[in-house]
């Protein structure tokens, strides 16, 4: 009965009470500190990157963009880190020097199973070092096409052009196609009827995308003809080319067959239908012209 009363004396006490309101303020009092460093220092980090743009030694948009979010990600591991230690120490009185060389000990017995976290940080610190891409580039990866739009220690976060986000560890990034790098080429087949004169056709679009440089920005060069790709059913394909701005190689193969077509059109050059022959198991080609040509003649001569 008398270990019933302590414990009640104990729990009811202003002791126990003022003990814990003193553990929760300085909880409260250190995460919230972390914060506010956290949120400052990110705006310290964007200011010097934008002072790095008027220092002699300048860096990429690209590159920029990926080493800010990164050591932005890393000053808050960092703060939040060290918020931890000092709440297990201060506030729930533990030794955190026992705890992290128990961690270490610990830490031998998991390495190896710990191997794919440390291929995934190695990973990611080449990605950034070598620059295989950048925030902001639009990449092909790991069955992963898209924007990136954040490159972590450990994934990598890819958005692709229908909303999507796919999250992909460093490790499984083994290949790379990035379409930001250098400039697109935009490739358009044109088809044209057989009916229609070949150089009257290709007098035609020269003359249409010689003016689309300075009307869209994306396309940068006089985009060229490379003559006739190929010679199908119904009509004949002349193939387009024009070098674009990063990225935009497919927008530029819009412009191109929107002008062009409009063009052609206005210009009486219609867009080729299929076309079927058919012939009967009795009948020769030679027997349907010439019953064709009979057939005209007797229209002719209703007439």
């Amino acid at each position: 009965m008398k270990e019933l009363n302590d414990f009640w004396d104990y729990i009811t006490g202003a002791d126990l009470w003022l003990a814990i309101a003193e553990a929760v303020y300085n909880v409260v009092l250190i995460v919230v500190v972390s914060m506010i460093i956290v949120r400052v220092g990110k705006k310290i980090i964007d200011r010097l990157f934008k002072n790095k743009q008027r220092g002699p030694f300048k860096i990429t948009e690209r590159r920029e963009t990926t080493l800010k979010k990164l050591v932005q990600n890393m000053l808050t591991y960092t703060v939040y880190f060290a918020a931890l230690i000092m709440i297990l120490d201060n506030v729930f009185k533990l030794n955190v020097g026992a705890l992290l060389a128990g961690a270490g000990v610990a830490g031998l017995a998991i390495g190896f199973g710990a191997q794919n976290l440390v291929r995934d940080i190695i990973s990611g610190f080449f990605i950034i070092f070598e620059d295989q891409f950048s925030v902001g580039d639009y990449v092909i990866t790991s069955n992963a096409e898209g924007t990136v739009e954040e490159i972590g220690i450990r994934t990598t976060k890819i958005v692709s052009w229908t909303g999507e986000q796919h999250v992909i560890p460093n490790g499984n990034i083994t290949q790379v196609t990035n379409y930001s790098v250098h400039n697109g080429l935009a490739v358009v087949d044109i088809n044209v009827p057989y009916e229609s004169d070949i150089p009257a056709a290709e007098r035609i679009i020269e003359e249409v995308i010689e003016n689309l440089p300075g009307k869209y920005e994306e396309i940068v060069a006089t985009p060229t003809i490379h003559g006739i790709q190929a010679l199908e059913t119904s009509h004949y394909v002349i193939r387009v080319i024009a070098e674009t701005l990063p990225v935009y190689q497919w927008a530029g193969a819009r412009i191109i067959r929107k002008e062009v077509k409009e063009r052609l059109y206005k210009e009486g050059i219609e867009i080729p239908a299929p076309r079927l022959v058919m012939y009967t198991r009795h009948e020769t080609p030679t027997a349907l012209e010439g019953e064709g040509e009979q057939r005209r003649l007797r229209e002719g001569d209703q007439e």
